[in-house]
């Protein structure tokens, strides 16, 4: 069984999103209850918010295993590091060539008991 001072992190790794969007979403989220944080992802209008909820449901779902409900649950920390930038080049005149760095990120969501 889990302590309330313990809790269930869910990890995506390597996606594609741009690190300080992302981070926009999870703090709007960040202290809310489990169900009430579902709600607000699945009305907001941007790209990141349904990996982040695909994030959410995989921690839920983790912490069932454990027989607790999901309407006791709250997210505890959420947060977005930066991953490595895939490099590509854009061909310009004259045999040129701008490099372009496409982000991505890391996404962590830890749940706990209330």
């Amino acid at each position: 069984m889990i302590s309330s001072k313990q809790s269930i992190e869910s990890k995506g790794k390597f996606l594609r999103l741009s690190v300080q969007k992302t981070r926009r979403i999870l703090n709007q989220i960040k202290g809310k209850k489990y169900q009430e944080a579902m709600l607000i992802l699945e009305f907001m209008p941007y790209k990141p918010c349904k990996i982040i909820k695909k994030i959410l449901e995989s921690a839920g779902n983790n912490l069932l295993n454990f027989k607790y409900e999901k309407q006791n649950l709250i997210i505890k920390e959420a947060f977005a590091n930066e991953g490595p930038k895939l490099k590509r080049f854009q061909p310009r005149a004259q045999g040129r060539a701008f490099q372009i760095k496409k982000p991505t990120c890391h996404i962590i969501i830890k749940l706990s008991i209330q």
